[in-house]
């Protein structure tokens, strides 16, 4: 059941955690804890994630943080929205209890952190072969995340992650499992919008001609699936469309990423450039 109460804010790591505790000895018997870590620019997509946490978790927790380490050079980090006030609008009806919005200062006190998490082989290839050291941003954020955000003892603990985002996935539950990190990674299904196309914080970039072109990433995902088209005419159908250029649209073992055949079982993975914006998609086969 979800609440319209505004979820408490916290700046700083020692007020959070101390905003947790409060929260998790209120709660009578076992409390479990859910997490769900964005960038904000918060859309239905996120709103699915939390209201899952919700119906699962005592205590749910939503961080917001454009993590500088995950941009590249030349990205949209300046740019990247920014709308902490109807974040919390959003929140507060999907029921989260706090909010942990720390600034940059906050998280990386001496600057950039000298030790990071790696995300190896698994992230080399296809968005970490376009967007070098993007993924071992996000897991050295993620795994900061969880280690500011675990609760004491064995209380239940939960993150909750979309399943838009297929290789972060895949990496956050090998981070998890490599490193015996004590939360349950919880995918999420991709939430799209009734035209198709997968939400994402940066939709809002596309005006209208851009967003009816991006139409095309769904659209050939579903013809691969159901057969309709072979991976070299699916690729030949994205390029047809002007406002759209292809990095990449693979098959492969969802477990491994090693490209394979299409066939059921396997997972077809999209990234393009719609005019500026980078967007990526994927649908299992």
């Amino acid at each position: 059941m979800t609440t319209s109460t505004t979820p408490r804010v916290c700046r700083g790591i020692g007020e959070f955690r101390a905003a947790l505790a409060e929260r998790l000895a209120a709660v009578p018997g076992e409390a479990s804890l859910g997490l769900v870590p964005t960038m904000g620019a918060l859309h239905e997509g996120h709103a699915h994630l939390v209201r899952l946490a919700r119906e699962e978790n005592a205590v749910v927790a939503v961080s917001i943080f454009v993590n500088p380490l995950q941009f590249g050079p030349g990205e949209d980090l300046e740019r990247y929205p920014r709308t902490l006030e109807a974040d919390l609008e959003l929140l507060a009806r999907c029921g989260a209890d706090l909010v942990f919005a720390p600034a940059v200062e906050q998280m990386y006190p001496d600057g950039e952190p000298l030790v990071r998490v790696t995300a190896g082989p698994l992230g080399a290839v296809l968005d970490g072969a376009s967007r070098p050291g993007h993924f071992d941003g996000a897991l050295t954020v993620v795994n900061k995340l969880l280690n500011i955000t675990a609760p004491p003892g064995p209380a239940p603990f939960r993150a909750y992650f979309g399943e838009k985002d297929a290789q972060q996935l895949l990496l956050m539950r090998r981070m998890v499992a490599d490193f015996d990190l004590p939360v349950t990674v919880r995918p999420v299904p991709i939430v799209r919008d009734d035209d198709g196309l997968a939400l994402s914080s940066r939709n809002r970039y596309l005006d209208a001609g851009q967003r009816h072109a991006a139409l095309v990433l769904p659209a050939t995902l579903r013809a691969l699936a159901a057969g309709e088209l072979d991976l070299d005419a699916a690729r030949a159908r994205i390029d047809a469309e002007d406002q759209v250029r292809l990095d990449y649209l693979v098959v492969v073992d969802p477990r491994t990423l090693a490209p394979v055949a299409p066939a059921p079982g396997a997972l077809a993975l999209v990234a393009a450039h719609v005019g500026a914006t980078r967007l990526i998609d994927n649908l299992a086969l």
